[in-house]
């Protein structure tokens, strides 16, 4: 009865570490994408900064907007993976997946306004 006990509980704290993970996962994830999106953002502020015109100025600010909001998306893929460990781990694996998506997404507006900026500063130039 004792090994049975055991075993149970071995594969209970095993299965819930296994759930954290993915959330964890999830949340680290989100922080590249928060960390990909702020390379994006600076890289767009750059450009603005070579170029000194509306255009560029704009999609700078549009990067770094895009860059917030993966932060913003990390942090609560970090709060729903910290909340793993404590409770409904399904749905706080589902809540840092999501937010990971979200941050993946902003990572890539931030991108696209980058070489939105980037094609302002050259169009500048000629």
């Amino acid at each position: 009865m004792n090994l049975t006990r055991t075993l149970l509980a071995s594969a209970l704290v095993a299965l819930l570490a296994a759930c954290s993970n993915g959330a964890q996962d999830s949340a680290q994830d989100a922080q590249k994408s928060a960390a990909d999106a702020q390379q994006q953002a600076d890289k767009a502020q750059q450009a603005a900064d070579q170029s000194q015109n509306a255009a560029t100025t704009q999609a700078a600010d549009q990067a770094q907007q895009s860059a917030e909001q993966a932060k913003d998306a990390a942090s609560q893929a970090q709060a729903a993976a910290a909340s793993s460990a404590g409770g409904s781990s399904d749905m706080a694996k589902d809540a840092a997946s999501n937010a990971a998506d979200q941050a993946d997404k902003s990572a890539d507006q931030a991108k696209d306004a980058a070489d939105n900026a980037k094609s302002a500063a050259d169009d500048s130039k000629k």
